[in-house]
């Protein structure tokens, strides 16, 4: 998933980055509520984590910019630990989970799982389409129970193509998802994940939509 960081502390912001990317997630950062409020409203992001104590733009109004936008995806604000009226402050902008600093990185991963799972409509860790199975907490992806062995870029896609099956997804979507939003990008790339996903799956699970992209296809349900 692609996931936006917001923490102008710079220890805790690449750190937060390193987990998030060992978690097999794309994430984008930035320092301050300026850059962040841009971000957030010119490009798609599946969650962010914000920190509330932001120079430049504070925290809030970040929130309250891009909800104001239109801009849905699930908000996970950090606060001064028993700072309550943050926190009920950021619940009533829009946020969608709160963590009071310190904490523990599992803890901010297993609820960003969480919200990850609500956005897609899934209700467990596991995710399921036909035999392909999606573990997002062990981040591995098994078919009829057996284990497959996938790139991390691989391992992006059929996450995202997972999270809401029989949608399309466009190139530029899957680009966004597996890459940072300043890198290279060659326009063969994801057809070559997509063609290699395909030897894995079983036969037919990833549909082309001529001129529009791919979906996953749950194939049990054809048979």
């Amino acid at each position: 998933m692609r996931i936006l960081v917001v923490e102008d502390e710079p220890t805790l912001r690449a750190q937060l980055i390193e987990a998030l990317r060992l978690a097999t997630h794309t994430v984008e950062a930035a320092g301050d509520g300026e850059t962040a409020l841009h971000l957030g409203e010119t490009e798609d992001f599946d969650a962010a984590i914000l920190d509330l104590g932001l120079p430049v733009v504070d925290g809030l109004s970040v929130l309250r910019g891009w909800r104001a936008a239109g801009r849905g995806m699930p908000v996970m604000i950090l606060t001064a630990r028993g700072a309550w009226h943050e926190k009920v402050a950021g619940m009533d902008a829009g946020a969608d989970d709160y963590l009071a600093k310190p904490f523990h990185m599992e803890e901010l991963l297993a609820r960003l799982r969480a919200l990850l799972r609500r956005l897609g409509g899934q209700s467990s860790a596991e995710w399921q389409c036909g035999p392909i199975r999606l573990d997002t907490k062990q981040a591995r992806a098994l078919v009829d129970g057996q284990a497959l062995t996938l790139t991390s870029h691989e391992f992006k896609i059929l996450s995202l193509l997972m999270q809401r099956p029989g949608e399309v997804f466009s190139r530029t979507d899957l680009y966004e998802h597996i890459y940072p939003n300043d890198s290279e990008r060659d326009s063969n790339t994801i057809e070559v994940f997509i063609g290699r996903l395909r030897r894995k799956l079983p036969p037919a699970s990833i549909e082309t939509v001529r001129g529009m992209g791919y979906r996953l296809i749950d194939t049990s349900a054809a048979s």
